[in-house]
């Protein structure tokens, strides 16, 4: 049996790499606008015929693949072989400019595909059709790499599949249908978004970029200094309104196209996130003004403003020309708020809200279990997508167990980064902005970074963005197989 799994992941896999390989060849598009930039054709030609090749030679191969349910995390197999393969294959084109090393070619594909933002590239140098590819990578790293696939699959074989890239949120019967609902709402975000952005004074090629990245919570920008260099409130505002749409659950965009706006209103993250909105952003106003560095109240509401969005949404652009300039306590306000991330069911990362909402709903029961009646047995309940569902002891004990590990590896990382001579404050704010996908950066992680430190950072996007226990799963059940063991 466990041949015939692996025979199916393979095959699975070579459509997957078929599909890589057409990725490497859509930057190509752009070239009538650009025709300058011709001579990097063949930095996307070669690794998108390859890769098209190579998957279409191992599915021939494997062309009688009996199509069964992959069982007993086979699917956290395929998941992290897919991630790696899209991850290798995209470094080839930076590669072949010569003027990245393996090392900052994988780092920037996995900041692309993790949709985090970290960057070893100067935007202000680096050519359009780069950073075009790497918005692409935004784009299908925040939809979901296999949420494609998933829809040409048997609906009850890809719905496993595609819960196990992290997914639970089925918003139709059909997973197609679903599929094409999640897409539909991301190309509408972005053509409204680089409308707005084009309106406000941008060039088309950077509305779009931008409008991009904001929606995938990404945070590649177009120009060196990010949002910061358009010097324009407007362009602040409308990139707050993008980010906030891309870290809001699939379901409540759903439910208010549908116009059923009680499901937004009742959700425990959206109650949540109105309360960390209230008080952080009036704490990290008051730091600023404490500090000096706002001279009226105004202009520390508008900084606070943007990067409380910033960081929450785990985008990471930038509103300022210097953050190292930040007062330390504005800086432990947003490594806490890229802790916490986004909504559960988003393009943002983080440990997600709804986690954090449980563990703390957790501690509570705790506590009022030990001042009640033991023989009085209370259920317990959390107000999801506008219904009042139970919560079990089970999610509540998995739940913090995943927030705890996801901080012992925060430490963990911070900790390889202060053995490069950073501070801790430093080192916590570039690995948590590395391991909840967000993509700010005081400069440690920079095309100059020593190997350990850019590989310490695609491990942490790497586990941030397959949230951790995928990539447990695989590696469980390989090695069982490895050593020839049975469930």
């Amino acid at each position: 049996m466990k041949r015939k799994y692996y025979r199916l992941i393979f095959y699975y896999l070579s459509i997957f790499i078929m599909m890589i390989g057409a990725l490497q060849l859509l930057p190509l598009i752009i070239l009538p606008f650009y025709p300058q930039e011709s001579v990097y054709v063949r930095c996307f030609l070669v690794p998108g015929i390859a890769a098209l090749l190579a998957g279409a030679v191992l599915r021939y191969l494997l062309r009688d693949t009996e199509i069964i349910k992959l069982d007993k995390h086979y699917d956290s197999i395929l998941i992290v072989l897919i991630w790696i393969c899209a991850i290798l294959i995209s470094t080839v084109p930076w590669m072949m400019t010569g003027q990245y090393n393996f090392h900052q070619a994988a780092f920037e594909m996995t900041s692309g595909f993790s949709t985090t933002g970290l960057s070893v590239v100067d935007s202000d140098s680096c050519p359009r059709i780069f950073l075009f590819f790497r918005n692409i990578t935004l784009l299908v790293g925040g939809v979901g790499l296999v949420l494609i696939l998933t829809c040409a699959m048997n609906d009850r074989y890809g719905l496993n599949l595609y819960n196990a890239d992290g997914h639970s949120d089925r918003l139709l019967p059909n997973l197609a249908k679903t599929a094409r609902v999640i897409f539909a709402l991301y190309v509408g975000y972005i053509i409204l978004g680089s409308i707005a952005y084009y309106l406000a004074g941008m060039s088309l090629f950077d509305a779009v970029n931008t409008a991009i990245a904001a929606i995938s919570t990404g945070g590649f920008s177009t120009r060196s200094e990010s949002i910061y260099a358009y010097h324009s409130l407007a362009v602040e505002i409308i990139t707050i309104v993008l980010m906030m749409l891309g870290q809001t659950n699939f379901f409540i965009h759903y439910s208010l196209i549908k116009g059923r706006a009680k499901p937004l209103l009742k959700h425990c993250e959206t109650r949540f996130f109105v309360f960390v909105a209230v008080v952080f952003v009036f704490l990290m106003t008051f730091n600023l003004l404490q500090n000096g560095y706002a001279a009226t109240i105004g202009e520390s509401l508008r900084v606070t403003a943007f990067h409380f969005a910033t960081s929450i949404t785990t985008t990471g652009f930038v509103g300022v020309k210097d953050m190292s300039l930040f007062p330390s306590g504005f800086a432990t306000a947003m490594i806490i708020l890229m802790l916490i991330g986004g909504d559960l069911e988003s393009t943002g990362g983080g440990i997600k809200q709804y986690r954090v909402i449980v563990a703390l709903k957790g501690i509570y029961y705790s506590i009022r279990d030990l001042l009640v009646n033991r023989k009085v047995v209370k259920t317990n309940y959390i107000c999801r997508t506008g219904k009042k569902v139970e919560l079990p002891d089970e999610e509540i004990s998995s739940t913090t167990s995943y927030v705890l590990f996801y901080i012992l590896l925060f430490f963990l990382g911070s900790f390889i980064f202060t053995m490069f001579g950073y501070n801790l404050q430093d080192s916590m704010f570039e690995f948590a902005s590395a391991l909840s996908t967000v993509g700010l950066s005081l400069g440690i992680t920079g095309y100059s970074a020593h190997p350990v430190i850019l590989w310490t950072g695609i491990v942490g996007m790497f586990f941030g963005r397959l949230e951790i226990m995928v990539i447990f799963r695989a590696l469980l059940r390989g090695l069982r197989d490895l050593k020839g063991k049975n469930d």
